[in-house]
């Protein structure tokens, strides 16, 4: 309307074309296309907001649809799944339980069946015994309903007379009272309510025998037999004892049905039990295979499924011989690579070396021609410089791969008594000389740190993790030297990859104060009191130390790859007791490792540059060394790196070990104890 949209009203001469959002009659000219007014686009702004919530709502109900359809989904895969004894078990019984239910029903339905044939076998009979009841007995009044209660009758029948009309003259039922005589029959015959008389006055005079139902007396099977001379009877015997027998059949059923569940239940589980138990041994072969340190050094795969686990005839059996088949393979690969390995070994170390003469050669030529008294230009004195250099990085570069290829072959180490302290000492030291742009500073306890290793080993070690934190990090970046007592521990940044055999990522530990060298942890009794970042005791060159009181309760996991820590932790030499450890460990500030690299910096080659630049000197061989050589000791590797903080820790145990056969360096290797 006009006026109605706050537009002014527009005279009824403007004619329809004139007023806002109105359309003329047809055929109006100027009247099929008016003019779009204010109230037009409010109303289909309104439909768009109207739209929009729509279908916000719609997506509303969609998203809490499909939230509740994946919590659901997760909930479901959150459950835990059955094993195969169990579905075995629950499926056999619920079989049985089937089986029960049919036979019980078919049983019950028979036996209702016949009880009720005989109800109206019994019916018929009386009906037809007092219709054709011969004397003067048989000249009965019509109202006369007392061959309810005669003698062979059940209690509580129901009887009653109609005459020719169809229209019931009298009814009655018989009762549980005793009878004496003829007199008084009548009383043991009780009169039926309106509803019961017109119940039995439905039945049909037909002469069948049907199913009614009594107001307050239950199920009855009634006949109406009609008689041309008295109009005839109805007669009706209850259900009930018939209805009890079936009922008392049915608890039976149930009874023994659920009893004998349950004992197919108990003796299923045992022989599937039985039956599966080949299965558990087949699973506890491959999971001992699976315990094998298959992805190095030289493993003999000695398991298989015995004999008579691996009986093709029956099911399990075909399981059993496929994993000894699987088993053969993987062992034939296995052999086959150790001897590709093995070469590759004794060429690297045979090659190295031969080389170590010719690049020697090469050096001392080089020098010579350098140093001679000849004269000769700067161009051939740099190029001669050159030579003698690279000769130089080559023969450190062949160094390095014999020493590798030695510990490979497991050439023993020359042991002896070694005080780590003093090496950390000589090692910063030549690392501050190199390193001047660097701050280095020293944490060292106040008692011996003594292990039983290789003295220049172990020097390679210090000086390989010293040179790799001052190569791999700026200048002005302070590297901390700490000599300490105790073993690996989880660290609070764990890393995400999967560590190889030997070797552990993501792991830092703390050391407790209070414990003694020889025993598993800690500084000497009576060294307890202020501790360092790492609940150690003050040491020399360390005025960095803080106070700390964390408790602590040091887990132990033995070294890989040591036969010795295995059998002592599986009481070969008495209660297994964990071995002391000392621990190395070199922190710098620096940026860090990136993750993608975290996984590899133990591998030979491994190095940051992915242009594999010589600009900084490094061959990628150094911490692939520490490694090697650690595992030789029968110690332990590991490495922390979060940015502004990373830590290369040298874990190795106290007692005495030396090598027998062969070992690879990049896992663990197979040692013995000395007494």
């Amino acid at each position: 309307m006009p006026g109605t949209d706050g537009m002014p009203d527009v005279p009824e001469s403007s004619g329809a074309s004139g007023m806002p959002g109105a359309a003329g009659p047809p055929g109006v000219p100027g009247a099929s296309q008016p003019p779009q007014g204010a109230g037009a686009a409010r109303g289909r702004a309104h439909a768009r907001r109207a739209q929009r919530s729509g279908r916000a709502q719609r997506s509303g109900r969609a998203q809490r649809a499909g939230n509740a359809q994946r919590a659901g989904r997760a909930q479901r895969a959150g459950r835990r799944p059955w094993s195969l004894r169990t579905r075995l078990v629950v499926s056999a019984v619920a079989l049985i339980a089937v089986v029960c239910a049919v036979i019980g029903s078919v049983t019950t339905l028979a036996l209702q069946s016949y009880l009720q044939g005989q109800v109206d076998d019994d019916l018929r009979a009386s009906v037809g015994r007092f219709l054709n009841k011969p004397g003067p007995e048989r000249e009965l009044p019509r109202d006369d309903v007392l061959f309810v209660a005669s003698p062979g009758q059940p209690i509580g029948t129901v009887g009653a007379r109609f005459g020719q009309d169809g229209e019931i003259s009298r009814s009655g039922k018989s009762n549980d009272s005793p009878m004496t005589n003829e007199i008084d029959a009548e009383s043991r015959v009780d009169p039926l309510t309106s509803g019961q008389q017109k119940a039995i006055a439905a039945v049909p005079l037909d002469g069948d025998v049907h199913t009614i139902d009594l107001p307050g007396l239950g199920g009855y099977r009634a006949v109406a037999q009609p008689d041309h001379r008295d109009g005839g009877i109805i007669l009706a015997f209850p259900l009930d004892q018939t209805q009890e027998t079936v009922n008392t059949l049915i608890l039976v059923e149930v009874c023994v049905a659920a009893a004998g569940l349950v004992a197919a239940g108990i003796a299923g589980a045992a022989m599937v039990g039985i039956s599966l138990r080949p299965l558990r041994r087949v699973a506890a072969t491959a999971t001992r295979v699976s315990e094998l340190p298959l992805h190095s050094g030289e493993v003999a795969l000695r398991e298989r499924v015995p004999a008579s686990e691996a009986d093709p005839r029956t099911e399990v059996g075909q399981v059993g011989a496929a994993l000894n088949r699987m088993l053969g393979h993987v062992e034939s690969a296995l052999a086959a690579r150790q001897e590709s390995e093995t070469r590759v070994r004794q060429f690297v170390a045979d090659a190295s070396h031969e080389l170590r003469t010719p690049l020697a050669s090469i050096r001392g030529y080089a020098e010579l021609t350098r140093r001679g008294r000849e004269e000769i230009g700067p161009d051939t004195r740099h190029a001669l410089g050159r030579v003698e250099s690279e000769a130089g990085r080559m023969t450190g570069l062949v160094e390095d791969l014999l020493l590798l290829a030695r510990l490979d072959a497991g050439r023993p180490l020359e042991c002896a008594e070694v005080d780590l302290s003093p090496l950390v000492v000589d090692a910063v030291s030549d690392a501050r000389a190199v390193g001047s742009d660097h701050e280095w500073r020293l944490e060292l306890p106040d008692e011996p740190a003594v292990v039983f290793g290789d003295d220049a080993r172990l020097r390679q070690v210090l000086v390989n993790l010293l040179a790799n934190a001052r190569t791999h990090t700026p200048a002005g970046t302070t590297v901390t030297a700490r000599v300490l007592w105790g073993g690996p521990q989880a660290s609070p940044y764990p890393s995400p990859y999967p560590a190889p055999y030997g070797l552990s990522y993501g792991v830092s530990y703390r050391v407790p104060s209070g414990a003694s060298p020889g025993m598993p942890y800690g500084p000497p009794p009576g060294a307890a009191g202020p501790g360092g970042p790492h609940g150690h005791r003050k040491g020399r060159g360390s005025p960095y130390a803080q106070a700390s009181a964390e408790p602590y309760v040091p887990p132990y996991a033995p070294p890989y790859g040591s036969p010795y820590a295995a059998a002592r932790a599986a009481g070969a030499f008495g209660p297994p007791q964990p071995p002391s450890y000392v621990s190395l460990e070199i922190e710098d500030d620096g940026p860090g490792i990136p993750p993608e690299l975290l996984p590899h910096v133990f591998e030979r080659f491994a190095r940051g540059d992915a242009s594999r630049s010589r600009a900084a000197g490094s061959t990628g061989l150094g911490l692939a060394i520490v490694h090697a050589v650690v595992a030789a000791h029968d110690g332990r590797v590991t490495v922390d790196s979060v940015p502004g903080r990373t830590v290369f820790g040298v874990h190795l145990p106290v007692h005495r070990v030396v090598h027998r056969g062969v070992t690879d360096s990049q896992a663990g290797h197979r040692l013995t104890t000395q007494p």
